[in-house]
């Protein structure tokens, strides 16, 4: 989705791939594992959210190194720097919004600012804003740029769009899926090139996220259940296996020469695909206004309440043991340091692990003793309340997590 501008004999050979439907697909795999890896080592591993983002800076900076001083397009290097790139905007997303406490509305309006800052800047400096013309050192540190704002955008734009409307994870990759084939559509009917190519860009860093979240998370919570650390693994399978085809057949690079003509269209057509497109992006504001009218906390919470099971005659309640609730005080106490470290959303990760083990318990516990499990219940419904309010009370989820690790422990 990209004019091509003609490249002489004189000039450095291109720095990124042809755009083809194989740099889309790796583009989404890559912003996938961008998010579900990132919460993996942050939640899972406990580097949490500042070791995280300082251990893939460091790497980003390497691999940044290795891409300027590589000639020419290798694709195991630049689809290397696009997965850190998408991990890193991830990362520094979330420490603004967990760490800093800085809503993700403004979050998202700063990085569309600084964006167009950068475009502007660009353009300004090169008169073009090609992803086909990264032949010299100032042009591909634009583009980098853009990249991790894109990347760091996407991330702020999309969780805020899930917090405004409380969708599941299937629900929430209808969205940008759609709005990235309107792009398409306005392409191939006469779109400006370039800009049709960075709203899609910038779209598929929502898409892929959803899909992680779709595939990672439990089906209680409208996912597959595939785990985080799968998905990251099955989805770096792809996109090596995918590198390396790139890598022997050369199908993706840009030979001087061997530019493909930039598709006709004229002023007109681009103002008219424009207008349709502002049409589109008018549609999917209503969509998630009404969506975020009608919410009220998020499907987890909506939930009908489990019927309360009761002892047979003549049968006593039995206390329950460590084993019977070992997980469920570890994931407690676990989301507890999340809160108090101001890591909100891997608190609200962690919240889910919770409510998927209290879940898988439920049956037991009950017939075990219906009393107690009614209510440490209705102390898990306040932990999850709490941690997965729109706007988190801090206070108010330590008094919830305590209360409910004071009573595990009783």
């Amino acid at each position: 989705m990209s004019a091509r501008p003609r490249t002489t004999a004189g000039n450095l050979l291109n720095k990124v791939p042809e755009v083809t439907l194989y740099f889309w697909i790796i583009k989404i795999l890559c912003t996938t594992v961008g998010e579900s890896l990132a919460d993996y080592i942050n939640t899972s591993l406990g580097f949490g959210l500042g070791g995280t983002a300082g251990l893939f800076s460091v790497l980003l900076a390497v691999a940044l190194g290795v891409q300027f001083r590589a000639r020419q397009y290798v694709p195991a290097v630049y689809w290397i720097v696009v997965v850190l790139v998408s991990v890193t905007g991830t990362l520094y997303t979330d420490i603004l919004t967990d760490q800093m406490g800085i809503a993700l509305s403004l979050s998202s309006a700063v990085f569309t600012l600084l964006l167009i800052a950068v475009f502007g800047i660009w353009y300004a400096r090169e008169r073009t804003l090609s992803i086909h013309s990264i032949n010299s050192v100032p042009r591909e540190s634009f583009y980098w740029l853009t990249v991790l704002v894109t990347f760091a955008l996407g991330t702020a734009t999309g969780d805020w769009i899930l917090e405004l409307t409380g969708w599941t994870p299937g629900q929430s990759v209808l969205l940008p899926i759609t709005l990235i084939a309107v792009i398409a559509l306005g392409w191939r009917l006469g779109a400006n090139a370039v800009l049709a190519f960075w709203l899609a860009y910038i779209l598929t860093r929502p898409l892929g996220a959803n899909l992680g979240d779709y595939l990672g998370r439990q089906p209680a919570e409208g996912g597959l259940g595939v785990g985080l650390f799968a998905t990251s693994l099955i989805f770096l399978v792809a996109i090596s296996a995918i590198v390396f085809y790139l890598a022997r057949t050369r199908v993706d690079v840009i030979r001087p020469g061997q530019e493909t003509a930039p598709r006709p269209t004229t002023v007109g057509r681009e103002r008219l695909v424009l207008a349709g497109w502002a049409v589109a992006a008018s549609v999917a504001g209503v969509v998630v206004g009404v969506a975020a009218s009608n919410n009220t906390g998020g499907a987890a919470l909506a939930e009908a309440p489990a019927p309360v099971a009761s002892l047979a005659p003549g049968q006593k309640a039995q206390p329950f043991t460590p084993a019977d609730l070992g997980s469920i005080t570890a994931i407690s106490k676990d989301t507890l340091s999340l809160v108090q470290g101001g890591q909100q959303k891997s608190a609200a990760a962690r919240a889910t692990d919770l409510e998927t083990a209290w879940d898988d318990a439920a049956a037991s516990l009950q017939a075990k003793n219906p009393d107690r499990w009614q209510t440490l219940d209705g102390q898990v419904d306040a932990v999850l309340t709490s941690v997965r309010a729109k706007k988190p009370d801090q206070a108010a989820e330590v008094t919830a997590l305590t209360t409910l690790l004071n009573s595990l422990a009783g």
